[in-house]
């Protein structure tokens, strides 16, 4: 038996079960990626009767926008299994063959940098989509300078954000653990 009083004792086990309060979120992007699965879906069926009179930049931006979509929910996968693991409950899946072997080993440094090369693979993605449809604008299209030049300092804050958030674990790694 504890040394604690009571009361310390039942704040405690209220406050570790609070953790409870995050399963409806996760349970929310359940949801969140069936409608992302929708909206692939659907361009996919967009573009599915469009390729045999694409050319290939049009095809490539197809393609990319499918790329982004599943990035997104590969994005949505890691938080939603790593957050729940690491916050709420472990997964009682171990004897399941097609657990995914990250599984179960994603702490939350490595959930944080998942996220954040996931944010870059997708945000270097939408870029790109841009600076093709850039070539292919039509004559007298005015492009907005301003945007573009956004678009990209947000890809690279993204970028440096990576690269610090790395560098922060590293050195963080290097120490003595207190």
């Amino acid at each position: 038996m504890s040394d604690k009083p009571w009361i310390e004792r039942f704040i405690e086990k209220g406050l570790f079960s609070s953790r409870w309060l995050m399963a409806p979120m996760y349970l929310g992007l359940v949801v969140a990626l069936g409608m992302l699965v929708v909206v692939f879906v659907q361009e996919l069926i967009h573009y599915v009767p469009l390729t045999l009179s694409m050319d290939a930049d049009k095809g490539i931006l197809a393609i990319l926008s499918l790329i982004d979509l599943t990035l997104a929910a590969n994005l949505m996968l890691i938080v939603l299994f790593s957050g729940y693991e690491n916050f709420v409950s472990k997964l009682d899946i171990d004897d399941n063959e097609d657990k995914p072997e990250w599984m179960g080993k994603v702490d939350f440094s490595g959930l944080k940098m998942k996220l954040i090369a996931s944010i870059v693979a997708i945000s270097g993605i939408h870029l790109l989509k841009v600076f093709m449809e850039l070539g292919k604008a039509p004559e007298g299209h005015v492009i907005d300078q301003a945007q573009l030049m956004w678009m990209v300092i947000l890809h690279l804050t993204f970028v440096v954000s990576g690269v610090l958030l790395a560098l922060m674990d590293w050195m963080a790694g290097k120490t003595d653990k207190h």
